[in-house]
């Protein structure tokens, strides 16, 4: 499997940073993701840590000038979030844990360097403590996927000039200060090189792949072109579960091309043994009665195919030993085949109910993503301030 290389990249308006806030900081008293293991949170590694909220922290800078939101929309999106993953199999079989962390700090650097100054950076963090079911299954140990989130102001300088309205014409078209505008669309516009016009996005891959292999880390870029979104977690696991389902049943029929030629030698052995059987009786009859006689060449080679016959019968033994235990292991292979067809199947229900259940979310989200947000933030306040009496009632008892 090839090690590659991803880093989503994800806008965000006011009303939509604080599910994200929620989410990295581990704020949530539930979560979606059921392989969130919060007992394991502790082992989470901060390269920056958010002391207040994400909001906090970006109304201070704009307050202390480090930030312009000048001429930005209500609604606008005033931070993005990049997510850097790789496959969790990478990290597990190159030292793991301390391995993952040293690879995202490298990873951190890349992306201080690409948003211009560690000050836009509000928070980074590594998740450690997301469970990773299938490795966890394969390996009979718990594995955990380790991956990290960057939450950032997307800042670009721009020159504000006099205008017209000066009154001292010679200053009229000259800079007149330079700020750092927060804008997400300026920050990751595209850009024509060598005559080729080139996204922002593939861009953002190719300079993180390029960055990490400099690093000396054996990576590959992830597929270039792609336009694959962010996947759910279902269909996350339902795509890891396919992938071992095609694992799995490749070894079955490689278990099962191993057990017919374990069978086409013992069919074999078995003749040799025959015709050693028969040349041994032959050889009887005539030593017995007389009757045939064999010359000394003739003798000689019925001698040597009854040493074979008895060099063959020690392999049939081993070769049975082996066929055992084949048929063992594709037994084993079978069965977890069919656990996982088991698996796949309920995904693809599950999946498919998500689906059904959440379409006209997903419907309205596209329309109107902003308003959705806003509607799902107001039930939620709801849901907090409805617990929050009931605590209050229940103190009052």
């Amino acid at each position: 499997m090839a090690n590659m290389t991803v880093v989503r990249n994800n806008p965000h308006s006011r009303n939509s940073v604080g599910a994200v806030e929620r989410h990295n900081e581990r704020k949530n008293e539930t979560y979606s993701n059921v392989d969130v293991v919060v007992e394991q949170s502790h082992n989470n590694i901060y390269f920056k840590k958010c002391e207040n909220t994400y909001l906090q922290i970006f109304d201070k800078m704009i307050a202390d000038n480090v930030i312009s939101t000048r001429g930005l929309k209500p609604d606008a999106h005033i931070m993005g979030e990049m997510i850097f993953d790789v496959n969790t199999r990478y990290f597990e079989e190159n030292g793991g844990y301390e391995f993952a962390r040293k690879f995202y700090e490298d990873a951190y650097k890349f992306a201080v360097d690409l948003v211009g100054d560690e000050r836009y950076i509000i928070s980074s963090v590594m998740h450690a403590d997301e469970r990773n079911k299938a490795l966890t299954d394969e390996l009979e140990k718990d594995v955990f996927h380790y991956h990290l989130h960057i939450v950032y102001v997307p800042v670009v300088e721009k020159e504000i000039r006099w205008s017209k309205r000066c009154k001292t014409p010679e200053l009229i078209g000259t800079v007149k200060e330079v700020i750092n505008q927060v804008s997400h669309s300026k920050k990751w516009q595209s850009t024509l090189e060598n005559g080729v016009m080139t996204k922002s996005y593939s861009k953002l891959q190719d300079d993180f792949w390029e960055h990490m292999r400099s690093a000396g880390y054996e990576v590959e870029r992830g597929e270039k072109g792609s336009t694959k979104e962010h996947l759910t977690v279902i269909e996350y696991k339902t795509e890891q579960e396919t992938q071992r389902l095609a694992e799995v049943t490749q070894q079955v029929m490689q278990q099962m091309f191993m057990q017919q030629k374990l069978d086409e030698e013992i069919v074999l052995k078995e003749s040799v043994i025959k015709q050693k059987e028969q040349l041994d009786k032959l050889g009887k009859k005539t030593l017995i009665g007389n009757e045939i006689k064999l010359t000394a060449k003739e003798f000689e080679e019925v001698k040597n195919l009854a040493l074979i016959g008895i060099d063959s019968q020690i392999e049939i033994k081993e070769l049975k030993s082996e066929i055992k235990m084949v048929k063992s292991n594709y037994n084993a292979l079978q069965k977890a085949y069919d656990i996982l067809q088991l698996k796949y199947d309920d995904l693809k229900l599950e999946f498919a109910r998500l689906k059904r259940k959440v379409q006209p979310y997903i419907d309205a989200l596209k329309h109107s993503p902003e308003k959705v947000r806003a509607v799902i933030q107001e039930v939620l306040n709801l849901i907090k301030q409805d617990k929050q009496k009931k605590k209050n009632r229940y103190k009052q008892k």
